[in-house]
Formats: structure tokens, C-alpha cells, sequence
């Protein structure tokens, strides 16, 4: 249901605000520009989901290969002492807790081709195990949630785009960015044990948040002890040489099980090719109400409001300049990657809002994107308190990003 109202409040505000610049303003292109704005977003959400069928036929073909082969089980007992606390609903040793641990591996060392897939196989699996099949189950909220979040460790791309624009030092985002995600996935994952009673006064998930502590520590100093050229150049040959030996591995496991590899993949193939053609109605309708939203001019709106209502409260503005890309980030991906790429480009890369917009960029992952899409593939209509609990981390990610950009940058 919340899901329901926001997209209609997009398009109801959207209308409410070019009918005030149509009749206020003399502006005549408003309603233009929303409806070419929702056909092109109708053309991105269609090819984004088309674009996606290779990578989810290659990766279920995959999954399904490692399924059979008994590797995913095996994944799910070595996870089971940490997960069974956070998905308590989840039966012992069962395949999808392999599937949730392969698809957070993937977000922390940022491999969004291979995670988004195996999030999508993982929705499946605990669709299969939730009696309501139009609402969301509590393995699936904090699932999602998690993935909302956008916990990675390796944020290699924004780091790329900072050394193309001509940042002195591209690197110097890397522990910001990890302290800001770690605080939003931490808070996603606190309000969703909220929810469901779940203590996190607990050995394993103590021992599990501890060890990611040690892990961002070690990164961190890694990281500052080599050249960015050098940083760069191992995380992505490490990502790739992680990703080919799990490809590799599974297909040997299988045959070493004496399993048809072949007809395995393409069994595993066929299903991502139903879940690529079953998303396109979802990621349609959510990228058209942000489009519409955009093209209306009600997020400058909403930009040039809070930057008047924070001078008002004498508190220092420089942050108002990276809002388009912290509101966008919940919204859109791409829309926030683009903004990130407009205030380096506008401001300099090395700039505070430069800095803040790639903090912010790596904080989060794209909240509504990522509903639609995952809930999306199964049909779940009532993701009940998904989205508060994913926009909550998100403010939290906006919060820390911004406090963070000025502990080590202003």
C-alpha cells in the first residue's frame, strides 16, 4: 500500500506543480516536457529490463548449476549461524540461505552484475516459502532492506568516475563512503529487527557486525598505504578473478557430482529470462512516476525550499548543493549517479560538493529501483514496511554521508 501512495503522490504533486509554473509562470513547455519525460522513461525501464535478460539468464543458469551440485547448500551451512538469527522464519540449512549469503558477498565487493541476479533467485526462493504470496514475508523485508541499504566495501566505480574528473587524490572518498554505508545498512538492519522483535543482543550477529568492523579497518588502511592507480587496478582484478573462479567452481563441483551441467544451465537460463520479461511492468510504472516527478520541476522546488529553511535556521548551506543527488539516490540510480557527475563537474571534483555527492552516491543503494524490481519479479503487491524501514537507512545514509563530509573534508 505504501508503495501505491507514493507513486501516486508523484504524479499528483507532479500536476499540482506544472499546473503553478503553467499558470503562475506563463510556462507553456512544462507538460511537454513531463510527457516526454514519461516516454523516455517508459523507453529506460523497457531496456534496462531487457538489458538485464543476458545477465539473469547467464546468472540463474549459473545459480541453478550450484543448486544442483549441492554448492548453494553447502553455502547456506556455513552462513546458517549468523543468518538463522536474522531470518529466524527461514528453515534450518535451507538452499536460500546460501542464495542470501552469495548476494550480499557479491554487494559488499560491489559486483552488481552478479547481485542482482542472485537477489532476484533469492526473492524466488523465499517466495516458495511464504504462505501469503502477495505480501511481503519477514525474510523477504530484511532481505530487501539489506540490499536497499547498498552496504559495499569496494566502491570502485565512484572512485573511477572521481579520477576522470580530474580528482587530485580519487581515493580519498573510500573511508567516508564505507562509515556512511556501514551506518545506513546499520540502521536498515536495526529497524527491520525492530519490526520483527528480533535481538540483536546476540553472539553471532554481534561476532558478524564485529568482523565487519575489523574488515572496513583493514580496507582502510589498505587503501591508504598504496598508490590510487594500484587500488584500482587490484580491487577490480580481484572482483573478476572472485567472480570467474565462482562460475568456474560451481560447473566443476557439478560435474564431480555427475550433473548435467549443460542442461542444468539451461534450465536455470530459462527462469531468468521469465523473471527479465516479469519485472518490465513494475520498473516501468516506478521510473515513470520519478521521471514525471523530475520533469515537473518539483524536486528543484523542493531543493530550493530546504536550502531557504536551512539559511533560515543560520546553519551553514555548503551541503544544500549536493541535495539533487541525495534526493535523487532513493529515486533513481542513474538520476543520482548523473547529479553526482554534474556537481563534480559544476563545483570540482576535489570541491566539498563534489566530495559530498560521491559520498552520498556510495552510501545507498536506489530504494524504490530496487522494491519494484525484487517484489516486482515475484508479484508482491503489500511490502508492508518495507520502504519506511529502506528510506529511514536511507536518511541515515544522507545524514551520515553529510557529517562525514564535513569531519573530513571541511
Amino acid at each position: 500500500m505504501v508503495l501505491n501512495y507514493i507513486w501516486a503522490a508523484f504524479f499528483v504533486i507532479a500536476f499540482i506543480v506544472a499546473l503553478i509554473k503553467l499558470i503562475v509562470a506563463g510556462d507553456t513547455s512544462v507538460f511537454t516536457e513531463i510527457i516526454d519525460a514519461s516516454f523516455s522513461s517508459a523507453k529506460s525501464g523497457f531496456e534496462i529490463s531487457i538489458g538485464l535478460t543476458g545477465i539473469l539468464t547467464l546468472w540463474l543458469g549459473i545459480m541453478k548449476i550450484g543448486e544442483k551440485a549441492g554448492v548453494i547448500r553447502s553455502f547456506a551451512r556455513l552462513s546458517s549461524p549468523f543468518f538463522s538469527k536474522l531470518f529466524p522464519d527461514i528453515p534450518k540449512n535451507h538452499p536460500v540461505t546460501g542464495s542470501i549469503f552469495i548476494n550480499i558477498s557479491a554487494n559488499l565487493l560491489g559486483l552488481d552484475n552478479a547481485a542482482t541476479p542472485m537477489g532476484l533467485k533469492t526473492m524466488q526462493q523465499l517466495q516458495e516459502l511464504n504462505p501469503d504470496k502477495e505480501r511481503a514475508s519477514n525474510a523477504m523485508i530484511m532481505f530487501l532492506c539489506i540490499n536497499a541499504s547498498g552496504l559495499t566495501l569496494i566502491p570502485i566505480t565512484i572512485l573511477m568516475y572521481r579520477a576522470q574528473l580530474g580528482a587530485t587524490n580519487p581515493s580519498d572518498v573510500f573511508l567516508p563512503i564505507m562509515l556512511a554505508t556501514f551506518v545506513s545498512t546499520l540502521v536498515a538492519v536495526l529497524a527491520v529487527c525492530f519490526m520483527q522483535k528480533i535481538s540483536l543482543m546476540q553472539k553471532n550477529l554481534l561476532l558478524f557486525f564485529g568482523g565487519l568492523v575489523l574488515i572496513i579497518g583493514g580496507l582502510t588502511f589498505l587503501f591508504n598505504t598504496i598508490e590510487q592507480e594500484k587500488v584500482n587496478l587490484y580491487s577490480t582484478i580481484c572482483a573478476n578473478v572472485l567472480l570467474f573462479t565462482i562460475i568456474c567452481g560451481f560447473i566443476v563441483k557439478g560435474i564431480i557430482n555427475k550433473i548435467n551441467v549443460y542442461d542444468a544451465f539451461i534450465e536455470g537460463a530459462k527462469d531468468g529470462f521469465k523473471t527479465a520479461v516479469t519485472i518490465i511492468p513494475y520498473l516501468i510504472a516506478i521510473l515513470v512516476g520519478i521521471g514525471v516527478f523530475r520533469a515537473s520541476g518539483a524536486m528543484d522546488f523542493l531543493i530550493s525550499g530546504v536550502r531557504t529553511g536551512v539559511d533560515a535556521l543560520g546553519i551553514n548551506t555548503d551541503f544544500v548543493e549536493a541535495l539533487p543527488t541525495i534526493l535523487m539516490k532513493p529515486l533513481s540510480g542513474s538520476g543520482a549517479r548523473g547529479m553526482m557527475i554534474d556537481a563534480m563537474q559544476t563545483y570540482g571534483a576535489d570541491s566539498f560538493v563534489g566530495r559530498l555527492s560521491s559520498i552520498v552516491q556510495g552510501s545507498t543503494d536506489t530504494t524504490f529501483y530496487v522494491v519494484a524490481l525484487y517484489y516486482g519479479s515475484i508479484a508482491v503487491k503489500n511490502t508492508r514496511y518495507t520502504i519506511p524501514c529502506s528510506l529511514l537507512a536511507d536518511l541515515a545514509g544522507a545524514v551520515a554521508s553529510i557529517f562525514f563530509a564535513y569531519l573530513f573534508f571541511y
